[in-house]
C-alpha cells in the first residue's frame, strides 16, 4: 500500500534546517510495510499543504502523514490546508496525538493537527519534531490498516 510523507517547514524548504521528522515518518511507514517515497518538503502555509496533499493523493497514496505546521505560530497552517482536502474529519486520532504529546511535554497541548479521510485515503497531521513523530507514528499505524480497510469497503469486524 502506498503512503506519503509531507514535511511542512519554511526553514527546511529553504535549506536552512535539515528535515529530521519527515525521514523518521518515512522509516516508520516502510518498517510497517508501506511503500513510501522520501518525504516531500514544502514551506508553511495552507496553500502549500493543500497542493502537496492533493498531489500525494493523485499519485495514489492511501495514507498521507504531514509533519510540521500544526502549532500556533503565525505561519502554522497545516490543519487549515488539510481541512481543504479531507471530506470527513476523524477527531479521535488528533485527540490521541495531543493526549500523548501533552503527557510528554505541556507544549503538546498547542498542537492543532487534524486527521481525516479524503476519498479512500487517510490523512494525519503530526507535529514537526522528530520526538513527536516517534510518539505519533505508532498511533497512526495502530489505526491505519483498519481505517484503510473500512474506506475500501471491508467489514467492521
Amino acid at each position: 500500500m502506498r503512503a506519503a510523507v509531507i514535511t511542512v517547514s519554511d526553514r527546511s524548504a529553504a535549506g536552512a534546517r535539515a528535515d529530521l521528522a519527515g525521514p523518521a515518518a518515512v522509516s516508520a511507514l516502510r518498517e510497517a510495510g508501506y511503500t513510501a517515497a522520501d518525504a516531500v518538503v514544502v514551506p508553511d502555509g495552507a496553500e502549500n499543504v493543500e497542493g502537496a496533499l492533493r498531489a500525494a493523493l493523485a499519485a495514489g497514496a492511501r495514507l498521507v502523514v504531514t509533519t510540521g505546521g500544526t502549532g500556533i505560530a503565525p505561519r502554522d497552517r497545516t490543519p487549515e490546508g488539510t481541512a481543504r482536502v479531507i471530506d470527513r474529519e476523524v477527531p479521535g486520532i488528533g485527540e490521541e496525538l495531543r493526549r500523548r504529546g501533552a503527557a510528554e511535554a505541556p507544549g503538546g497541548l498547542l498542537s492543532r493537527g487534524i486527521a481525516g479521510v479524503a476519498d479512500d485515503a487517510l490523512v494525519v497531521n503530526l507535529p514537526g519534531s522528530p520526538k513527536a513523530v516517534a510518539s505519533g507514528m505508532p498511533v497512526v499505524l495502530a489505526v491505519a490498516g483498519h481505517a484503510l480497510g473500512q474506506l475500501g469497503g471491508a467489514d467492521h469486524g
